[in-house]
C-alpha cells in the first residue's frame, strides 16, 4: 500500500451501498453531494478553469459522530452507481501515516501523495480521494505558531495547496472529498478551493426517531422484542431526550442501555425505554461536561 492510503478500493462496492442509506440527514444535502459529485465529472472537464475555477474538491463539516466520512464513502459508491459508464477508484487517506518529525520529510511525503500516488490512480480512470480530518494535512496556517508549530506544519499546508492546484490543472477526473470536524483549523486557502462546503447538521428530531428506531429494529433481529419499543407508550417523550445529540451517539445511547441493569445484559431482550432515557440523560450529562 503506497504511503499515506489507507485503503483503496474499488467502485461500486457491495459494502458501501448501505453507508449512503445509513446516515440519516435532509435529502436536500444528500441531493446537493450527488449533483455536485456529477458536475465535478461531467463540467468540469469540458470548461475552462477561466470560466469555473473548479477544483474538484467537496469539504464535509460539522460536529464529530454527525456522519461525516460515512457520508463521503456512501457518496463516492453513490457516485460510481449512477455513471454506469466507467469504473471509479476510492482512495481513502490516512492523514496521521504522513505526519513526520523529521523536517521536510511530511511536506515531501504529502507532494509524493498527490503528485504520484493520486494522479497515477487518475491515469488509470475516475477517482475519488476522501481526506478524512483534513485539518490534519491543512491547518491554518494563520493560528501557527512558528514557535510552537514545526515549520514542517506550514510547508505541509503549502504542499496540499501547490498539489491541489496542479492536479485540478491536469486531471479533471479526480474529486476530493474532505471531511473536518474543526472547519475553524482548515486553512482557508484550502477552502476557498472547495467547490461546496457543507455542514453536517446534528439530526433533528424526526431523523432523530428515524435513527433510534432504525437501531432498535436493527437489534431486535438478533433479540426478538426489542423491535416493538417504538410502539410503546413514552416512545415519543424518549425521542425528545436524544435530541441533541449525533448519530453515533444515539446507537450508543442504545449500547450503553444494554449494560445499565445486570438482568438486561444477560438478557438484553429485557431492555427497556427507562434503560435507553437513563443511558441519554447521561450521555447529554457527559457532552455538558466534556464543553465546561
Amino acid at each position: 500500500m503506497p504511503k499515506g492510503i489507507q485503503r483503496i478500493t474499488a467502485l461500486p462496492h457491495p459494502d458501501l451501498l448501505d453507508l449512503w442509506k445509513s446516515i440519516v440527514v435532509d435529502e436536500d444535502i444528500k441531493s446537493r453531494l450527488l449533483s455536485q459529485a456529477v458536475v465535478s465529472f461531467t463540467v468540469r472537464p469540458k470548461v475552462s478553469r477561466t470560466v469555473l475555477p473548479m477544483h474538484g474538491a467537496i469539504l464535509l463539516v460539522g460536529a464529530p459522530g454527525t456522519g461525516k466520512t460515512s457520508l463521503a464513502k456512501g457518496l463516492a459508491n453513490e457516485l460510481a452507481r449512477l455513471m454506469t459508464q466507467t469504473k471509479f477508484t476510492l482512495l481513502q487517506v490516512d492523514p496521521h501515516a504522513l505526519a513526520s518529525s523529521m523536517m521536510g520529510k511530511t511536506q515531501k511525503a504529502v507532494s509524493d501523495l498527490f503528485g504520484q500516488t493520486v494522479a497515477e490512480a487518475a491515469l488509470k480512470g475516475p477517482t475519488i480521494v476522501l481526506l478524512d480530518e483534513v485539518e490534519t494535512l491543512a491547518a491554518d496556517r494563520s493560528k501557527l505558531s512558528l514557535e510552537a508549530n514545526p515549520v514542517d506544519v506550514h510547508r505541509a499546508t503549502d504542499a496540499v495547496l501547490v498539489q491541489l492546484d496542479a492536479l485540478a490543472e491536469a486531471h479533471q477526473n479526480i474529486l476530493f472529498i474532505a471531511t473536518s470536524n474543526f472547519p475553524q483549523a482548515v486553512d482557508a486557502a484550502f477552502t476557498s478551493r472547495c467547490d461546496l462546503v457543507l455542514e453536517v447538521p446534528l439530526p433533528n428530531l424526526k431523523a432523530c426517531e428515524q435513527i433510534l428506531t432504525d437501531c432498535l429494529v436493527g437489534l431486535g433481529k438478533t433479540f426478538t422484542g426489542i423491535e416493538q419499543l417504538p410502539q410503546s407508550h413514552g416512545y415519543a417523550a424518549l425521542i425528545k431526550e436524544v435530541h441533541g445529540l449525533d448519530g453515533r451517539a444515539i446507537r450508543k445511547v442504545v449500547a450503553n442501555a444494554l449494560t445499565s441493569r445486570r438482568e438486561v445484559a444477560l438478557k438484553p431482550q429485557l431492555l427497556s425505554l427507562e434503560d435507553i432515557r437513563t443511558a441519554a440523560k447521561l450521555a447529554k450529562a457527559a457532552r455538558v461536561k466534556e464543553k465546561q
